[in-house]
């Protein structure tokens, strides 16, 4: 992870000051903030390649903070919290947050799921060759080197995850892809049970490229197996 810059923003100093010191160890060149609201001046003066984002936070909590962040950046946002029931979960995740981990949590595992997301969003962002960049299914057009979606014409903005989830789809359309096999191409570690955590990135992906994404027009739910994008 050298050369990779994370900001750790979590109004407890004892959490900023252990994830530092593992992160560091690691080689990643580390910045804090205490609140929201510190944690945008400091994404204002530098390059940051992945946030650690508390929510319970004064002035602005994280989830503020991380719609605020996801309107000009795409870099992953991991989520902590001390609630660990699925409504936290899902709201983090449905405002722009990549991973969720709850406190008290192990470090090394906080290190772990950052190297996965960094490692993840490298590889989403690597070159790709022109005769490969570009995905075109029914007025939706996906190109994988600019990172652009185009529906009917319009821009979509989706989150790193939001793309790489569709860009899997779309790349095996008519193939039903189960939430396992989403999950461990998508986030590059073990399923352990995370059906809600693709099901909330589908349907933010579907609020955002579908007309009516009740009657979905590309993501298709084959009930009990998985999603798929017809040819």
């Amino acid at each position: 992870m050298n050369n990779n810059s994370v900001l750790i923003v979590d109004d407890e100093e004892d959490i900023r000051n252990l994830l530092e010191i593992y992160l560091k160890s690691e080689g990643v060149h580390v910045l804090t903030a205490s609140n929201g609201v510190e944690a945008l001046a400091v994404l204002e003066r530098n390059k940051i390649d992945l946030i650690i984002l508390d929510i319970m936070m004064p002035r602005m909590d994280g989830i503020q903070a991380c719609m605020k962040i996801r309107l000009e950046n795409k870099m992953p946002i991991v989520m902590l919290s001390a609630k660990n029931e699925d409504t936290d979960k899902i709201l983090g995740l449905n405002v722009g947050a990549d991973d969720y981990i709850a406190k008290p949590f192990n470090p090394l595992e906080v290190v772990a799921r950052v190297k996965s997301q960094l490692r993840r969003f490298k590889d989403l962002n690597d070159f790709r060759p022109t005769s490969e960049n570009e995905i075109k299914i029914n007025g939706l057009t996906i190109n994988t080197t600019t990172h652009e979606v185009i529906v009917d014409g319009m821009e979509v903005k989706l989150t790193p995850l939001e793309f790489s989830i569709l860009e899997i789809l779309t790349r095996n359309r008519g193939i039903v892809l189960s939430s396992e096999k989403i999950y461990t191409q998508v986030w590059h570690e073990p399923f352990r049970n995370s059906d809600n955590t693709v099901a909330v990135h589908i349907r933010n992906i579907r609020e955002k490229i579908e007309v009516n994404p009740k009657e979905p027009k590309y993501i298709k739910v084959i009930w009990g197996v998985g999603y798929k994008v017809d040819k």
